[in-house]
């Protein structure tokens, strides 16, 4: 069948688009002038031009679709005018699911996030019925994301369109190209430059399962559901740990306390990014979200679309070495072929 995939120019986004082109469809990736399209440069596809804010290329890329795979977002924890986060995240998913509408566009999968769904307070996995609230969401990326997730459904709703919702979790493998905040952690790790850590605590899923989880949502999941895509639960200092075994290089053993890394957020979103308008090291909103345990649960997806749960430990590996391979730091000595 012939698709549409936004956002393949980045991390899952590519991972989809090569999925779909393996099994045969007829593969069209929106790309804007400014992409990097290092991540398209294997897979057989037609890029066309066009952004999320601009409608009118939305509809001459969604043109003899039978299905959209909207994986494309503004992923920043930070940024000198917020305004375009909601712009691209929330404004562009309506554009992106007027336009599916409007061409007959049979289904369309839309990839929200975690990060929208609540957690319990009682420390236990979040799964996606965890009530939740806009006010629950801790910066501008997680609000909206959330915002864009409810007008999704209300849209669909109220204009008969077939979507199913994919909640990744905290994707880890090959071709981070930005990085991601995740793919940041693993770099600045190579790099020595981590050198104490916070207490929290995340879900990690190989990008691989997360992509194959986008095509499993196509094609067994339930009209106007949504399904985490997900795996393991570890905290931060397992993960460096995991690091650590894996390259040879020491895991950082100080952890930072909470008040003082609120601090030393706040400061540097203030001076180099309030003054400097540079992205700060340390912003105040990954700060605010690591108070949490982002645990989460994918039995959902596991159960009813038959989601893969491949070994985490294979996917930083695969993330180590991609990074290493491309020159975001360099080797270490001691790290395993």
């Amino acid at each position: 069948m012939r698709v549409l995939v936004t956002g393949a120019t980045g991390f899952i986004g590519s991972h989809v688009a090569a999925l779909l082109a393996e099994r045969g469809d007829d593969v069209r990736v929106l790309v804007r002038r400014t992409s990097r399209v290092d991540n398209l440069a294997q897979i057989a596809c037609e890029p066309v031009l066009g952004d999320l804010t601009d409608p009118a290329s939305l509809v001459q890329a969604v043109e003899g679709c039978e299905q959209v795979y909207h994986v494309a977002a503004d992923y920043r924890l930070w940024s000198p005018d917020p305004r375009l986060l909601y712009r691209s995240n929330v404004e562009g998913t309506l554009n992106v699911l007027r336009a599916a509408k409007d061409a007959g566009v049979g289904r369309v999968i839309y990839t929200s996030t975690v990060g929208a769904l609540g957690i319990p307070a009682d420390g236990s996995p979040g799964t996606e019925s965890t009530p939740v609230t806009l006010a629950d969401m801790v910066g501008h990326y997680k609000r909206s994301k959330f915002m864009a997730e409810e007008q999704a459904k209300e849209f669909a709703a109220h204009h008969d369109l077939d979507l199913v919702i994919v909640s990744p979790s905290t994707p880890v493998g090959e071709g981070d190209i930005k990085p991601t905040p995740t793919g940041k952690i693993i770099v600045d790790f190579l790099r020595r430059k981590m050198p104490a850590y916070i207490q929290t605590g995340l879900n990690l899923a190989d990008v691989r399962d997360v992509a194959m989880g986008h095509l499993l949502a196509a094609e067994r999941g339930r009209r106007g559901e949504r399904y985490i895509l997900g795996n393991q639960n570890i905290t931060l200092q397992g993960i460096l740990t995991l690091l650590a075994d894996l390259t040879g290089l020491p895991a950082p053993k100080r952890q930072i306390p909470y008040g003082l890394a609120y601090a030393v957020g706040t400061v540097d979103t203030w001076v180099t990014g309030g003054l400097l308008k540079r992205e700060p090291r340390v912003p105040i909103e990954a700060v605010r979200m690591a108070r949490k345990m982002m645990y989460f649960s994918a039995e959902k997806a596991v159960n009813e679309l038959g989601l893969p749960q491949s070994p985490i430990r294979d996917a930083l590996g695969r993330a180590v070495h991609w990074f290493v391979e491309h020159g975001y730091a360099p080797r270490p000595t001691g790290m395993r072929e």
